[in-house]
């Protein structure tokens, strides 16, 4: 609704008894009340749990008001008032037939129901069925003994058709009637007529918007209502809520706000079905649980339903509730008014790509209108995971308790956030959001990092030294951004010498880190300087993948510990001032070069060791995952391959992979696929006669099957291809030395055991 539309609608306060009457000018005569065709049918009244929900706490409300001292605003019902009176109601359908089934029932119990009433006429139009249905039972009063279970009697009257048994909004009707005689049946009809019908001070009230003109009244149909969609929460839900805040004080204008300007700023963010209720019920989703959390507990969220959290935070023995409806009315009421669009706003903070100020969001679902990802996605969740991830939720928070900062204020608190949150992953969970929430506040307010004590301790270090970098070196600000924020790193640069070089360092790094480039960074880098991650207590080896970014974010960052990222730091730099000490060549052709001068370097110096053949031999840095097994917490010539986090999935031996590679993958040849552990011997087979071949320490292993023909004849391969006889079958043994202390090959055992794979299948084995 515009602004010119929302001056337009003034509207009066009324009550269902009273809104019959002469409006003293305040509007066109009301003489009584049909739903139109257009409406649908009677939904408050269906028998699903989710229904049931919503009528019973739309009820519940009702019998507050009418039974406690606290008045229910049901806020705005709009319509169109016909030359005869009749008005036709466009948004109120479901809580006006909900009022009449009430009077019906308090008027029966006084034994005071006939068609005399002018509050009786009350119609139906979408089918003949329901408008008859209503005729009827006011045209019946039923005895007052009856009204236990009104459904029972109505049902065995003589006047009751068979087939209103199918007309979904009579079915409706009657379970309402009977949800109300179970809420209402102790209490006395009289008291209760009287506050129903008290027209100075009215137990509930709605505001009348009666619209003279059809064309405006179709425009307001579509724009605040669902009609011909199931009831939505948000209409039961209102109702408690207005409740709820008339007694706290002091928002008098918090239904009008509701139905006005922040239906406006929800409304270009409505559907193809023209509906703002669900986007309403998840962004106050947000505000609840964020609220919940304030209070130092955990998010209620689960099977407790809206209608109960929102009671336990607002109702009258929450001592906090008068800050909590602040919070929510702000939440709300901060983004109306500007001259600047709230999506342009978020625009002003956010980005999902790479930018030298705004702060760049990540992840598949990432927008820059956390608003509206809010409205759209809060409290889904696929598997375990939030589609609104928690780090949203903080962002979010942060934003509407620091609107007070100015943008480039605002954007640096922002970018911290950030950083800290995507480095807190593992800390990032509901049973600590208590915690956050607070801490968040504190920080956005004073910008002071100590605030952040529950978040992950090594980025908070990192944040300060980049503070003193900055303070030192304001043109490094720029830079720390864009490395900040890429993809890989997100916030984090433990990978990074915090000093004047990470300037020239940080656009390096962006043409180096394409993703097309990582099969030759996985060499390059590893030419540059022994980066693997591994540990004292297992044979598991980390390297960059030439696929997967996740693995190189895990190698780059690591929860931000700059110790265990020592290796990482010394060999990255390194690359990167190599590469950036030859602008004149390509990238892809310096990482060529790095890794080609390594290997020429070790070839003349006679040193084959894992290092080189790695870097070497690019099918050896094939597996997705960047996970190898050594042998003895070491890597050397015995090595798997991941492709997955884990050996129990097929992978590949690397040594016995490059051979079979090099030697042109003959058919001849098993695919060399290998499950289970690396702790099992890997056996490479020959097709036909199943010799088998594996790299050991010393050389190449050959097994032969126990087959005496296949025996007799290897025995004078074995002679001329220099195989010598093992215990355990035959050993093509690799020229070696001792550097330091260690026996290195001297030959590259690569293109030996490929040879040797050849003339094995030349020679028919």
């Amino acid at each position: 609704m515009t602004e010119q539309e929302s001056a337009a609608i003034s509207g009066y306060r009324t009550t269902f008894h009273h809104m019959f009457v002469e409006a003293a000018g305040r509007g066109p005569r009301v003489s009584a009340v049909e739903i139109p065709l257009i409406q649908r049918d009677y939904a408050q009244g269906r028998e699903d749990p989710r229904a049931e929900s919503i009528r019973g706490t739309f009820i519940d409300a009702l019998h507050g008001a009418l039974t406690g001292d606290t008045a229910a605003g049901l806020d705005f019902i709009y319509g169109e008032v016909r030359e005869d009176g009749t008005f036709e109601p466009l948004d109120g359908q479901q809580r006006l037939t909900t009022l009449f089934l009430l009077h019906w029932y308090v008027a029966a119990r006084r034994g005071e129901l006939g068609n005399t009433h002018h509050w009786t006429r009350f119609s139906y139009a979408t089918r003949p069925s329901a408008r008859r249905f209503c005729e009827r039972i006011v045209e019946n009063p039923p005895p007052v003994h009856v009204l236990a279970v009104p459904s029972s009697w109505i049902k065995d009257q003589s006047w009751y058709l068979h087939l209103w048994s199918y007309d979904p909004s009579i079915r409706a009707m009657l379970v309402t009637l009977d949800a109300i005689a179970a809420r209402f049946e102790p209490e006395d009809a009289d008291a209760v007529w009287a506050r129903l019908t008290d027209a100075d001070d009215p137990a509930i009230w709605f505001q009348l918007l009666p619209i003279d003109e059809m064309g405006a009244a179709e425009d307001l149909y579509i724009k605040m209502n669902s009609r011909g969609k199931p009831l939505t929460e948000f209409e039961a839900f209102k109702a408690l809520l207005g409740q709820l805040v008339d007694d706290v004080g002091g928002y008098g204008e918090f239904g009008h706000r509701i139905d006005g300007p922040w239906t406006d700023l929800l409304w270009p963010y409505r559907g193809d079905n023209d509906i703002v209720d669900e986007k309403f019920m998840r962004y106050l989703d947000f505000l609840t649980e964020v609220c919940e959390w304030r209070e130092g507990r955990g998010g209620d969220s689960g099977n407790v339903t809206p209608e109960k959290r929102i009671r336990a935070l607002l109702g009258p023995t929450n001592d906090r509730r008068a800050e909590h409806l602040e919070f929510i009315y702000q939440a709300f009421e901060g983004w109306v008014g500007s001259e600047v669009s709230l999506s342009d706003q978020f625009d002003s903070l956010f980005t999902t790509t790479p930018d030298s100020e705004r702060v760049r969001l990540f992840g598949a679902n990432a927008t820059s209108n956390l608003f509206l990802a809010c409205c759209e996605r809060y409290g889904d969740v696929s598997g375990t995971t939030r589609l609104f991830s928690l780090t949203d939720t903080l962002l979010l928070f942060a934003v509407l308790v620091g609107r007070h900062l100015d943008a480039t204020e605002m954007r640096d608190r922002l970018r911290v956030l950030r950083n800290v949150n995507e480095a807190s992953q593992f800390e990032m969970r509901v049973s600590n959001m208590p915690k956050f929430v607070v801490e968040v506040e504190a920080f956005v307010g004073s910008g002071d990092l100590s605030s952040l004590v529950t978040f992950n301790t090594n980025q908070i270090q990192e944040e300060r030294a980049k503070r003193e970098l900055v303070a030192d070196l304001p043109e490094a600000r720029g830079s720390l951004n864009r490395l900040e924020d890429h993809p890989l790193l997100r916030g984090t640069l433990a990978a990074f010498e915090l000093d004047e070089l990470v300037i020239a360092r940080s656009v390096t790094f962006d043409a180096v880190f394409e993703p097309e480039l990582w099969p030759l960074v996985t060499g390059a880098l590893l030419a540059a300087g022994e980066y693997q991650r591994g540990s004292a207590h297992s044979d598991q080896f980390r390297f960059g993948s030439p696929t997967t970014d996740s693995v190189w974010r895990l190698m780059l960052v690591d929860r931000g510990d700059r110790d265990s990222l020592q290796p990482v730091r010394t060999a990255l730099a390194h690359l990167l001032d190599l590469v950036a000490s030859d602008p004149s060549t390509g990238v892809r052709e310096t990482l060529e070069r790095v890794s080609s001068d390594f290997t020429t370097e070790r070839e003349a110096a006679g040193v084959f060791d894992w290092r080189y053949y790695l870097v070497k031999y690019s099918e050896m840095r094939e597996g997705n995952s960047g996970i190898y097994y050594g042998a003895d917490h070491t890597l050397g010539y015995e090595m798997t391959m991941l492709r997955r986090k884990v050996q129990s999935s097929y992978f590949r031996d690397a040594y016995l992979y490059a051979i079979w590679s090099q030697a042109g993958r003959p058919a001849e040849v098993e695919d060399p696929w290998f499950y289970g552990y690396s702790t099992t011997p890997r056996w490479m087979s020959t097709v036909e006669s199943k010799v088998r071949l594996r790299s050991v320490p010393d050389g190449i292993a050959v097994e032969l099957p126990d087959d005496s023909a296949t025996t007799s004849s290897f025995a004078s391969f074995a002679a001329s291809e220099g195989l010598s006889a093992t215990d355990d079958g035959w050993l093509f043994r690799i020229p070696q030395s001792d550097v330091d202390s260690m026996l290195i090959d001297s030959a590259d055992r690569i293109q030996l055991g490929a040879e040797l794979l050849r003339r094995l299948v030349a020679d028919g084995f």
